[in-house]
């Protein structure tokens, strides 16, 4: 005689280990969310601009390099002149004059903007404990950021670099120093001269920082500048929402004692 009864269902698992799968389930979303939310943070949105300037991180390339030379401690006297040897540009360990500017991106949202170029050139000279020469002149035209249509875009806008390729800082009162800085020592002094910016020629206070090393002086400043003072007008394109009216002048030199 044929068993017509129907099979047993095979049993359910028990509620609780039914609602720990659903947990290890929901964790592991989550998990993959947040993996993904960091990558796209990181590759999207973070703020991955070089940092700004400062002593500290000039001088490392002066200790990186040893002793430039064996200059005594009571004088410094004579003509300095900017280095290119020192550093790379590649790491900013080197010279470069740049700016400092925020701005807010489409689809990307607030991001610290700053371009900079090795091509410096200048010098200045030392007298007892007074500076009553310096000055430097920097290539403009060859100002490189993170962004290619930024750089190409201060061409013709804002900079101007293609008619305006170069900018130049002229010392016109001397710098009095408290005496002599020893080797080492890290001073903060101000340097009045006149910044030639955009063609456009102002008086400007500049807050400089400086240290010695051998025969090698590192000096970084940050100026803040407002635009319209320099007559740059702020760029204009359907990827920029805003750009602050104003940015800093960023500057890192390495000059280098000349012989007698």
């Amino acid at each position: 005689m044929t068993d017509l009864t129907p099979p047993a269902a095979s049993p359910s698992p028990p509620p609780r280990r039914r609602s720990r799968t659903w947990w290890y389930l929901g964790g592991a979303v989550v998990l993959v969310l947040a993996l993904a939310g960091a990558g796209i943070w990181y590759f999207v949105f973070r703020d991955d601009s070089p940092p700004a300037v400062d002593i500290e991180s000039a001088s490392e390339s002066l200790d990186s390099r040893g002793s430039g030379g064996t200059s005594p401690a009571s004088s410094i006297d004579g003509t300095w002149t900017i280095d290119p040897s020192i550093g790379s540009f590649g790491d900013f360990t080197s010279n470069f004059v740049g700016y400092r500017v925020q701005e807010e991106l489409a689809s990307i949202g607030a991001k610290t903007a700053v371009g900079r170029t090795p091509d410096v050139e200048g010098s200045l000279t030392i007298d007892g404990t007074k500076i009553p020469k310096a000055d430097f002149t920097a290539n403009l035209s060859t100002l490189q950021s993170d962004e290619d249509r930024r750089d190409n875009a201060i061409r013709d806008q804002a900079l101007e670099t293609s008619t305006f390729p170069e900018a130049t800082f002229t010392l016109t009162a001397p710098i009095e120093l408290d005496s002599v800085p020893a080797e080492g020592e890290k001073i903060t002094v101000d340097a009045t001269g006149d910044l030639t910016l955009h063609g456009v020629t102002r008086e400007v206070t500049m807050p400089l920082e400086a240290t010695r090393n051998g025969d090698v002086i590192a000096v970084t400043s940050q100026l803040d500048i407002l635009f319209a003072d320099f007559d740059i007008e702020q760029p204009r394109s359907f990827a920029v929402l805003s750009i602050e009216d104003h940015g800093i002048l960023e500057v890192q030199l390495f000059f280098t004692r000349q012989s007698p």
